[in-house]
């Protein structure tokens, strides 16, 4: 079995819609040999970080970089993973109210550092809140854990 831990940051409604959507995506009845786990930046533990054999991370942008929720996690995470999750397969979706390039480079540079793998393109939800956003982190969430499952990465 294979283990995908979700961490995502929902401090609105739409957010929580998001994250609710990406993890249906990741649990699609087609998807049998991966075990999944939610939770928010702030649940998350570096135990949940060593457990996973991908991450997919959700945030919010805020001020042009990630939540100050999500920079949290990788505070409290970032010693106890370094060196043990090295290539560790990961993806990221955005929220954005503008263009979520920032947001993007900040976690980019510290998964850098993790020496993380991204093995999806990261999803940047941009400008006002649309219905097809959820459609969209669907998809992200059931092909990483597609992915996850036929060892795909």
């Amino acid at each position: 079995m294979k283990h995908l831990l979700i961490v995502a940051h929902t401090p609105s409604p739409n957010t929580k819609q998001l994250a609710d959507s990406v993890f249906s995506g990741s649990q699609n009845s087609a998807i049998t040999g991966v075990d999944i786990v939610m939770k928010t930046p702030f649940e998350t533990t570096i135990e949940d970080v060593l457990w996973a054999n991908a991450v997919l991370l959700g945030t919010t942008e805020n001020l042009g970089y990630m939540s100050g929720a999500l920079k949290d996690f990788f505070d409290r995470t970032y010693n106890g993973a370094l060196g043990k999750t090295d290539g560790l397969p990961y993806a990221i979706y955005i929220r954005a109210g503008m263009d979520g390039t920032g947001t993007q480079r900040g976690i980019k540079s510290i998964t850098t550092g993790l020496r993380w793998r991204e093995v999806q393109p990261p999803l940047i939800l941009k400008g006002d809140w649309r219905t097809e956003f959820l459609s969209e982190v669907n998809d992200l969430g059931m092909s990483l854990a597609a992915g996850l499952e036929a060892g795909v990465f």
